[in-house]
């Protein structure tokens, strides 16, 4: 193994102690919103275009995770693996640059406080996410932004308002990448490699996920927890899953424009 075959690690090591050092408090008052919208029996709605998909998935549905956390996620802006043709990533990097296309996707929804809008976008800069901030302020919800403040200010607007996305937001949440994203430079190569986002994304969400899911807790408000068949067996981790999927399946038919709710 290659003396420095742990470079990524250190630089990913060294990321996720900024962010416990710098992003304490926002992390504080995303997780309070969050346990406000559960408790009061709503729902956090999560965006990301692009890869930013990822940690928005991370959220629900998957071990560990708990109802009340609402993916939005697009597969025009997020399916990547074939790259060139059909469905391929300059269509998808296209598309998440579309003026209009955020308000196309929240008009299926009836989006109203207590709920709350988690987006993820490293740049911050894109149509797409940026409307979604702007659309769910305008129905009267709080907006958590999860990007790179860095990245963000170093790039230009390219929305007709001439803003970002932390411009929309009510709680901004640091993923504390350096500009470009990549943390590795390798000697011989003009260019960095191995972003950081992701782990830094996805760490966010989870810290969220902790904190918000203590909170519930002290209001006896927590809904029920996917949990491993390796921990708590399989009939009880069956029962956790039926009535995780139920109660999901209850909070999303409240927000659905059209659904029916009994």
């Amino acid at each position: 193994m290659p003396a420095d075959s742990t470079r990524f690690l250190d630089a990913a090591s060294s990321l996720l102690t900024r962010i416990e050092e710098t992003q304490t408090d926002a992390l504080t008052a995303a997780s309070q919103l969050c346990a406000d919208a559960i408790a009061g029996g709503r729902l956090v709605h999560l965006f990301g275009s692009g890869h930013s998909r990822i940690p928005a998935e991370e959220m629900f549905p998957r071990y560990g995770s708990y109802p009340g956390f609402n993916p939005i996620v697009e597969l025009s802006m997020t399916f990547h693996t074939q790259v060139v043709g059909a469905n391929g990533q300059r269509q998808a990097m296209f598309i998440e640059r579309v003026e209009g296309l955020a308000e196309a996707i929240l008009a299926n929804f009836v989006l109203e406080p207590p709920d709350v809008m988690i987006v993820f976008s490293v740049g911050g800069l894109s149509a797409v996410p940026i409307e979604m901030a702007q659309g769910a302020r305008r129905r009267g919800l709080p907006v958590i932004a999860v990007t790179s403040v860095e990245q963000s200010l170093a790039g230009s607007p390219s929305h007709s308002s001439g803003t970002r996305l932390l411009d929309h937001a009510d709680v901004v949440v640091d993923l504390c990448t350096p500009i470009g994203d990549a943390l590795v430079t390798v000697d011989g190569l003009e260019t960095p490699v191995a972003p950081g986002s992701s782990i830094a994304a996805v760490a966010i969400a989870n810290e969220i996920k902790a904190q918000t899911a203590a909170l519930l807790v002290e209001r006896d408000a927590m809904p029920p927890v996917l949990t491993s068949a390796a921990l708590v067996g399989p009939e009880r981790s069956r029962k956790l899953f039926d009535a995780a999927y139920a109660e999901h399946a209850r909070r999303v038919a409240h927000v659905l424009r059209g659904a029916e709710v009994m």
